[in-house]
């Protein structure tokens, strides 16, 4: 009866194995990593929203690329080759500027905007793109937005 006693504790030991905790730095507002969605239903989020839309939302994602200069934006990768453009609220916070490919969790407002060609080349110049590269940029642009309140990103 030990034996079994014994056994089913050592069974109950390995099948409860325990999370690992995941630690984060915090930009912003203070914001927990507990009920965000993943990018892939951002980007669904994102496809139904229309002009002057705004949801309140908080999301999981990849950064693809942060402002060179300060880091007073990121853009976030979204399902499928899309992409949202962050900014951070009263532009009271910044990202590292090295923060490029690290996962974070956002926390804000999303919305759909337009972005005029002056702005699309601001952001293009701000992230180091060519001469050639910003002045390529003739048409405005469809852009899914985030105005972003927290930010956690992974250590």
């Amino acid at each position: 009866m030990k034996k079994i006693i014994l056994l089913m504790s050592i069974f109950m030991i390995m099948a409860c194995k325990k999370e690992e905790k995941v630690n984060y730095k915090s930009f912003g507002a203070e914001i927990t990593d507990v009920g965000f969605i993943s990018k892939e239903a951002m980007s669904s989020k994102f496809q139904n929203l229309k002009a002057g839309d705004t949801l309140s939302i908080k999301f999981a994602s990849k950064i693809n690329s942060v402002c060179k200069k300060k880091g007073c934006w990121m853009i976030l990768d979204l399902d499928e080759g899309k992409e949202s453009m962050v900014r951070f609220k009263d532009y009271g916070f910044f990202m590292p500027l090295n923060a490029d490919d690290r996962e974070v969790i956002v926390s804000g407002k999303a919305y759909v905007t337009e972005m005029s060609v002056k702005e699309l080349q601001h952001y293009a110049e701000d992230e180091g793109k060519s001469a050639e590269e910003i002045a390529s940029i003739t048409e405005p642009e469809f852009t899914y937005a985030f105005l972003a309140d927290g930010v956690l990103m992974k250590d």
